[in-house]
């Protein structure tokens, strides 16, 4: 049987019925949609046509489907990253910059899904070591001063080569899909999806002459932490340790690791409009 990944995002009244109309089609179409424990225990789901509850994730399905915003979307990128396993997300989050289609047309979405009628586009995700473990983020890292801390002192360098230093709140470190996130809300440039490379953009910074920078895809950046406090860290908006003081870590980019369905002849210029046109009407 045909099997697809479900992840849904933390608001379950939301996506219930979504659900129920997804599992009916898919049902129908002879796919069985896969749920996880926590999914299933989240919309208290019980089982029925179309339907595996209670079902770890696992790398050998044709397809994952997001009903969701950008977090979940994320969290699907990332459990899926390097396994070629595409992502298909219907929005129900705020913006939904990562989503394929808006639920006002989700029964197209779903038909589409469940029958391939869909473009890939691979997706690059920066990687870094820390002690608590190697994470990969497809949008960004962030890198900032704890709560009530004095302002972080951050010194860079490229290839060995140190390239500034800037007291500020923090850095954020983002791929072309992660550049319309925070790096936008710091002033940095929106990287169109298929450019190369990563923006690093300053989090409040104390200096006239702090600018944000485009870094080659080959360059390994180094991030160094010369404040007296510890610095934490986030990968696409979670907690992921810390960079004490003297201390440092390694950023590189990596391409075409995550898998990302998009509609036949959509474009990041449009998606750009849409979804930011519709926050200023």
């Amino acid at each position: 049987m045909r099997e697809i990944t479900v992840f849904t995002h933390r608001r379950p009244d939301d996506t219930r019925e979504p659900l129920q109309l997804l599992a009916e089609h898919a049902a129908r179409a002879g796919v069985s949609l896969r749920l996880d424990e926590s999914e299933t225990r989240k919309l208290e789901l019980s089982a029925g046509p179309g339907l595996t509850l209670n079902a770890p994730a696992k790398d050998d399905v044709e397809l994952c489907i997001v009903l969701g915003g950008d977090g979940t979307i994320l969290r699907a990128l990332r459990r899926y990253a390097g396994t070629g396993v595409p992502v298909f997300a219907i929005n129900f989050g705020e913006i939904g910059f990562l989503a394929t289609i808006e639920p006002q047309y989700i029964e197209d979405g779903i038909r589409r899904a469940l029958t391939g009628d869909f473009e890939l586009l691979r997706l690059p995700a920066i990687t870094l070591e820390l002690p608590s473990g190697v994470y990969a983020a497809i949008n960004d890292v962030a890198i900032h001063r704890k709560v009530g801390e004095r302002v972080a002192e951050l010194a860079y360098a490229l290839d060995g080569e140190e390239a500034g230093s800037v007291r500020c709140d923090g850095l954020v470190v983002a791929t072309p899909a992660g550049s319309t996130g925070y790096n936008l809300a710091n002033g940095g440039p929106v990287m169109a999806w298929g450019v190369a490379g990563f923006v690093v953009s300053f989090i409040a910074p104390h200096s006239m002459s702090a600018r944000a920078l485009v870094v080659a895809p080959d360059d390994r950046m180094t991030i160094y932490n010369r404040s007296r406090e510890p610095l934490d860290v986030a990968v696409d908006g979670r907690p992921a340790g810390e960079i004490a003081p003297a201390g440092w870590i390694e950023a590189r980019f990596i391409n075409d690791i995550g898998t990302i369905a998009q509609l036949p002849g959509s474009s990041f210029y449009r998606r750009l409009r849409e979804k930011f046109g519709r926050l200023a009407s």
